[in-house]
């Protein structure tokens, strides 16, 4: 039978590896978003001075982030420990501020309740909550703003991968997580669409691309919506994004995410949280691909099978701590551990990611590129005839799309994606720019933002991923204005 044929067949069960939501919030009763604290429950006070800060007068200037003024000023005026974040620019003065260019608004609306965003008669309504209600049921919402750094010798444009970008997260409404190394955790999603179409070469497909063939067999998918430059959906039909009517495993959205993490944080004593991170080629990696079958998110191997793999007994059921491509149980062979596992006279350190010694640059890393990610899942989902054309098991496709990608930029082959090995000026014939520009996708095409709450499992892939069951947030990008400056004063980083 071919392959599309039992992808088409098995698009409830196949479906479940998609449901990386949109915006977000389904909460204890609170519909207005926009509400200030009741000042008989918890007084709230604006910041004196906020709206005139240098970061945050400018929003007021274009209708495009009134939306992102209005939502700041809301954080503010809420319960807070501090407002939210101050961008410093990351330049001297002469070079000037830091350029906003992009932004998500954040909530609870858009994606399947859970107990982590409501009130479920039976399974929390006795309970103590631990995401929301926080500050007499005040709406969990957010904002998250993206800013170049406009150093004299980076690019200006933020579409160019050697940018440099801050990203701010704000948050208001969600509690402290008090045991087991819990945390919220951030991630940028990008939404696989339908890759361009051209010639293979030496019997491969090019880089980021389909053959013919491939896309001939994707658009006999479902009612044809599997073209290039569409969102690829699992079953051929409309993009279906994550909704609140959706129920796990069996009614869930059809798109394929991946998944960058923002770095984990913690809310603060009046419920707020503020999270930092930045974005640019050094951090702009993916989680290994191989833990998704293991998170609880994923489906089955067999179409014929309920999509559970946390029935199946297979949360957890392989985990590589020592790097490699695979999950494979070699991965905790002594040879291998003491090679890439965690010496304590080196340590890993993902932040030794440049160096005037090549030998001091990390070379362990458990992430990979973002684009040599997005080219596994060409492997595993739109190459159905130039890749593995007989492999119908999704689970063993994940595997060996994975480790084929991986190739393309682990020119010493021992399966891992070092430093040196994808830095962006490193040579590489597999890109047209015949360096490392393409194994790295641009900020702009990362469509959604989510928040989860996590638990130190081990893995790095998110909770349930790609399910939205650990959601607690999420939102849309919001791009296209002409970038602006929005910061005020200089940062004291000088790294």
């Amino acid at each position: 039978m071919p392959f599309t044929l039992r992808i088409r067949e098995a698009s409830l069960a196949i479906a479940c590896i998609v449901t990386i939501g949109c915006a977000g919030e389904v909460s204890s009763g609170s519909g207005d978003q926009q509400s200030a604290a009741d000042p008989t429950c918890h007084p709230a006070r604006c910041t004196v001075g906020f709206a005139t800060r240098g970061d945050i007068a400018p929003l007021s200037g274009t209708p495009a982030t009134r939306p992102l003024l209005d939502r700041l000023t809301t954080l503010d005026c809420s319960p807070h420990s501090v407002p939210p974040v101050q961008i410093f620019a990351e330049a001297d003065p002469t070079s000037g501020k830091s350029q906003l260019f992009a932004f998500y608004l954040l909530d609870s609306t858009s994606f399947q309740p859970s107990v982590f965003t409501t009130i479920i008669r039976g399974l929390n309504d006795k309970a103590m909550r631990t995401v929301f209600g926080a500050n007499c049921n005040l709406s969990t919402i957010g904002a998250v703003r993206l800013v170049l750094e406009p150093k004299a010798d980076l690019p200006t444009d933020p579409n160019d991968i050697r940018a440099f970008i801050d990203v701010f997260t704000d948050i208001r409404s969600l509690f402290v997580i008090n045991n087991e190394s819990g945390w919220y955790e951030g991630w940028m999603i990008h939404d696989l669409r339908v890759a361009n179409v051209a010639p293979p070469t030496n019997g491969h497909p090019q880089f980021g691309t389909i053959t013919a063939e491939d896309a001939r067999l994707l658009a006999a998918m479902g009612r044809g919506n599997n073209v290039p430059g569409r969102f690829f959906t699992v079953d051929g039909m409309a993009p279906r994004f994550p909704s609140p009517t959706d129920h796990f495993p069996d009614k869930v959205a059809n798109i394929v995410p991946l998944n960058l993490s923002m770095g984990a944080y913690n809310a603060l004593q009046q419920s707020d949280a503020h999270n930092y991170w930045e974005f640019n080629y050094t951090t702009n990696w993916i989680h290994p691909l191989y833990e998704l079958p293991f998170t609880g998110g994923f489906p089955d191997a067999s179409p014929t099978e309920p999509a559970d793999t946390f029935l199946d007994g297979e949360i957890s059921f392989r985990q590589s701590i020592v790097p490699g491509n695979e999950p494979a149980d070699d991965n905790r062979s002594p040879r291998l551990a003491v090679l890439f596992g965690d010496n304590p006279d080196r340590p890993r350190d993902p932040d030794l990611f440049d160096a005037d010694v090549p030998n001091q640059r990390e070379f362990r890393q458990r992430f990979i590129p973002s684009g040599i990610a997005r080219e596994a899942f060409l492997n595993t989902f739109e190459r159905l005839a130039s890749f593995e054309p007989r492999q119908r098991n999704l689970t063993q496709r994940l595997l060996d799309g994975y480790k084929a990608a991986v190739a393309l930029v682990d020119t010493n082959h021992d399966g891992i994606v070092s430093a040196i090995e994808g830095d962006v000026d490193t040579a590489n014939p597999n890109c047209p720019e015949r360096d490392n520009t393409c194994i790295y996708l641009p900020p702009r095409s990362f469509d959604r933002f989510a928040v989860t709450r996590e638990i130190n499992d081990g893995l790095l892939a998110p909770r349930f991923a790609p399910s939205t069951r650990g959601w607690v947030l999420s939102g849309r990008l919001v791009t296209g204005f002409p970038q602006f400056g929005t910061s005020q004063d200089e940062d004291s980083d000088d790294r």
